[in-house]
């Protein structure tokens, strides 16, 4: 049963409705009021379950103003629910903004977990996943998403990404450019659904094999793609940028040196790729 007062966050399926959990169904028949992202596209889900509970909608184009009405059932001792059009909310989807100021007012935030796209592809990539970095959606506009794509080139960590179909072979090409042809990319599209695909190859194969395949542009998308390994015979970042600022200062020789000290790693190594990378 639900706790008075409360706003419940409700994942919800990503498609197959099977994977709607038991207490997230108790907790939407028994609240006050439901925040759906579109109450349209979460009415057949709310059928299928025999749900009557009302519905308002709360989205990126009326959040601040209904906000104001969800904090009222709350005020009254009511409790409401928040859900996405699928998944688990908040990610890259809105509610933010309710989940704060409820937070802010005092009244309980009580997860209710399930389906999430992220978790789902990170489970079925068979990429290191003990650290990874959630990026959302990349930019629409190529030159954003490359600069984006730029600035994550050796990002350690596996990077899950969002992507909309109509854009998802432009990324993959700029995957394949930027990280180079080789990086592991994962495309886990339409999950739980009827036609899902989770394939794992290197960025320029992966491409390729979508561009040959018009069905695999469509449907809800994620990529997952492999962290930046570095050569064992590349520097630390870190020592990059001793090096740097050391020589913008000092003769190259003294750089190095110093460098060396502060470092631990060779003056030889570090005085090579200065010449070579920083002159």
């Amino acid at each position: 049963m639900e706790t008075p007062a409360t706003l419940y966050v409700v994942a919800t399926p990503l498609g197959n409705l099977g994977d709607m959990v038991p207490r997230a169904v108790e907790v939407l028949q028994s609240v006050q009021l439901i925040a759906a992202e579109d109450t349209r596209h979460s009415l057949p889900l709310m059928r299928h379950f025999g749900i009557n509970t009302k519905m308002m909608a709360c989205h990126d184009h009326n959040e601040a103003h209904a906000i104001e009405r969800f904090l009222a059932v709350l005020r009254e001792g009511g409790s409401v629910a928040l859900i996405s059009d699928a998944g688990t909310p908040l990610i890259s989807d809105p509610g933010f903004r309710l989940v704060d100021a409820a937070l802010e007012q005092g009244f309980k935030v009580s997860p209710i977990p399930g389906a999430s796209a992220v978790i789902a592809a990170l489970s079925a990539a068979g990429l290191p996943s003990d650290r990874f970095t959630f990026e959302g959606f990349l930019p629409a506009k190529a030159q954003a998403r490359r600069t984006t794509l730029e600035g994550l080139a050796r990002e350690p960590r596996t990077m899950v990404f969002y992507e909309a179909p109509h854009r998802l072979l432009e990324s993959l090409t700029d995957l394949a450019e930027i990280l180079g042809p080789e990086r592991r990319v994962v495309l886990a599209r339409e999950l739980t659904k009827l036609f899902e695909t989770v394939v794992r190859k290197p960025a320029a194969e992966l491409r390729d094999w979508v561009a040959a395949d018009a069905n695999q542009q469509r449907g809800e998308c994620v990529l997952v793609v492999t962290g930046y390994q570095a050569a064992a015979d590349e520097l630390p970042a870190e020592a990059i940028q001793v090096l740097r600022v050391l020589k913008q200062e000092l003769p190259l020789k003294q750089a190095s040196s110093l460098a060396a000290k502060i470092t631990g790693l060779k003056k030889n190594q570090l005085y090579q790729y200065a010449l070579d990378f920083l002159s």
